[in-house]
Order: structure tokens, then C-alpha cells, then sequence
């Protein structure tokens, strides 16, 4: 029992580690400014450092979004939310077959700096990715 409540808790540690929260002031200049060159006039609803990176939080034409910037400035990821029903029929049949009985709740087309697109479904805290064509990629927890 004492070694569950270990694993538990430096699980918990873990987390908290890899992403934490950051108030604006505590962005890097240089971060900031690549966000803006790209969304300009766009207010940032959050911001999360995640190993070494930083994740600005926002809406952008109605749309809920993210986008990674590394400790350079450079863009690695943008996330895009979709609606559930944009996803590929591939894809909402894997997540039928294999989460059976569990509802999509969202989904969100990601592009990486090559411009290489994933898909990616949120079921119970799961994030389950798959790539362009709708093969399955990996699940992590939320």
C-alpha cells in the first residue's frame, strides 16, 4: 500500500513538472514576440511551460488554439480544436472499436513545424493520436 501511495504521488510530481502553468510577465521576450508576429491583436488566455517549451493558450476565428514555441522562438506545433464530426470515419471507427461504450468529447487537427497533420481524439482524459490518414499513433493521459 505504502509503495501504491509512493508511485501515486511521484506520478503526481511528474506532471507538475513537465507542464506548469506561467504568468505572461514570465514568458520570455522573445517568445512573446514570435506569438505576436503571427496573432497579432490576439490575447493569449493562458500560457504553460512544458519541457522547455511554451504553450500559448487562445481563441483565433471562433476556434479554440494552441501553439508551441520553443526557448529559440520557433513554432513546433500548432493545435487547432475540430468538431468531433471533421474527423475521419477511419478514425471515429477505431475510437468505436476500442474505447466501446465512451463518447468522443474533442478532437483538435495538429501540425507540426514540417507540416506533418495529426488527428487527435479526447476520450476520458485519454488523448488518442492518429496520424493524416487515421491510422492510430499512440494514447496519453491527460
Amino acid at each position: 500500500m505504502k509503495k501504491t501511495i509512493l508511485l501515486v504521488a511521484f506520478g503526481l510530481v511528474a506532471i507538475t513538472v513537465n507542464a506548469q502553468k506561467v504568468k505572461e510577465e514570465n514568458v520570455p521576450t522573445s517568445i512573446k514576440t514570435t506569438f505576436t508576429k503571427i496573432y497579432p491583436s490576439t490575447k493569449v488566455e493562458g500560457w504553460v511551460k512544458e519541457n522547455g517549451n511554451y504553450e500559448a493558450e487562445f481563441d483565433y476565428n471562433k476556434k479554440e488554439m494552441s501553439v508551441l514555441i520553443d526557448a529559440n522562438g520557433n513554432i513546433t506545433e500548432t493545435e487547432t480544436e475540430i468538431a468531433v464530426s471533421e474527423l475521419s470515419k477511419t478514425i471515429t471507427d477505431y475510437c468505436a472499436k476500442n474505447y466501446a461504450g465512451k463518447k468522443i468529447k474533442e478532437a483538435a487537427k495538429i501540425v507540426d513545424a514540417k507540416g506533418i497533420v495529426t488527428y487527435e481524439a479526447e476520450i476520458n482524459k485519454t488523448d488518442v493520436l492518429f496520424d493524416a490518414s487515421g491510422t492510430f499513433i499512440k494514447e496519453t493521459k491527460d
